[in-house]
């Protein structure tokens, strides 16, 4: 009989001890509905029903529903759950299906694989928003992704349809060309892109039913990619504060590191219906961002807000709807 319960302990704690760490992609609303047409079957394995988790899409009253607010994460949508917002209706199909049919395209009738989408055309500026909680205890960097159709101008039409993305895929900031679906010639020493129409990213963590504590929401930092990955600080005091207060040290934007922030210095560039993935600093408790905002360690169901704005310079169409965004890391499995 000792032998017995001997060997029932041993197995209890090897299995607590091989709960491991493992790979999660989480989007909005529950993980486990996703669409294939953007995950391959490598991925969805890492696609889980967050449920089971215990880590709900609906949590508390934020994010509140607003006016923007395109799709819910939850049927009936409420206060607190996981979202996907636009400043443009969404009433695109999936430029990315090279395979899909107008039916009307006067009446916006299509067939399609993918979701429906919002889009933000040239010269014209606009945002997208992704409420997402994640499914676990993020153990490393979280890989911020996000994949839209991105054309060159007014180049989806009833000539075109769901060619257009064969003929006339583009990439934000591109030089346009004066011919039909052309880039432009670049001259030597002229910057290829269009820094100024790049769309710029904010991200930002917001605390969920496990957080130990109830934080304010803080920004994360991105690893430049490529850098030396070091981890470069500053002193500072915070504005206003008595001489005689000790000064603190935060993250620095430098070579390495970036606060995504949406400012200038936090623009992406994006190709026309390929993953574009930013890696942000696993945050710390008690680690002061750029900002001078606290970092804290992230838990099951801490929600991420990932802003994407697009500016008025913009050179090209862009296409994103509710699963154009995703988080992706390594976390600590929850059995």
């Amino acid at each position: 009989m000792k032998w017995l319960i001997g060997c029932l302990l041993a197995l209890v704690l090897v299995s607590a001890a091989f709960a491991g760490e493992d790979p999660y992609i989480a989007i909005v609303g529950n993980d486990i509905d996703f669409n294939p047409f953007y995950f391959s079957q490598k991925h969805q394995q890492f696609m889980f029903d967050q449920t089971i988790f215990d880590v709900d899409v609906c949590f508390g009253s934020w994010p509140p529903i607003v006016s923007q607010t395109r799709v819910c994460g939850a049927d009936p949508c409420t206060d607190g759950c996981e979202q996907f917002r636009a400043n443009k209706p969404i009433n695109q199909p999936e430029i990315c299906d090279v395979n899909g049919n107008v039916v009307d395209f006067g009446k916006g009738e299509f067939e399609y694989f993918g979701e429906p989408n919002a889009v933000v055309t040239k010269q014209n500026a606009g945002w997208f928003e992704w409420w997402i909680r994640l499914p676990k205890k993020p153990s490393g960097e979280i890989n911020i992704c996000i994949q839209c159709g991105v054309l060159k101008p007014n180049t989806f039409t009833p000539f075109t349809g769901f060619l257009a993305v064969e003929e006339c895929a583009a990439e934000t900031g591109e030089r346009i060309g004066t011919g039909f679906c052309t880039n432009d010639q670049k001259d030597p020493n002229e910057n290829p892109i269009v820094a100024s129409g790049l769309p710029k990213l904010e991200v930002i963590a917001y605390p969920g039913p496990y957080a130990p504590v109830w934080f304010d929401p803080f920004h994360l930092t991105a690893f430049k990619n490529p850098s030396n990955y070091s981890l470069s600080t500053t002193w500072y005091r915070p504005d206003g504060a008595d001489a005689s207060i000790p000064l603190k040290e935060k993250l620095d934007n430098s070579d390495s590191l970036q606060i995504l922030d949406g400012t200038s210095w936090s623009r992406i560039l994006l190709k026309s219906c390929m993953d574009k993935c930013v890696v942000a600093k696993i945050p710390v408790t008690d680690q002061w961002n750029y900002l001078g905002e606290s970092e804290f360690d992230l838990e099951a169901g801490d929600l991420i807000q990932i802003r994407m704005t697009v500016p008025i310079y913009n050179t090209v169409d862009i296409y994103c709807n509710a699963q154009s965004a995703s988080l992706r890391g390594i976390g600590e499995s929850p059995f």
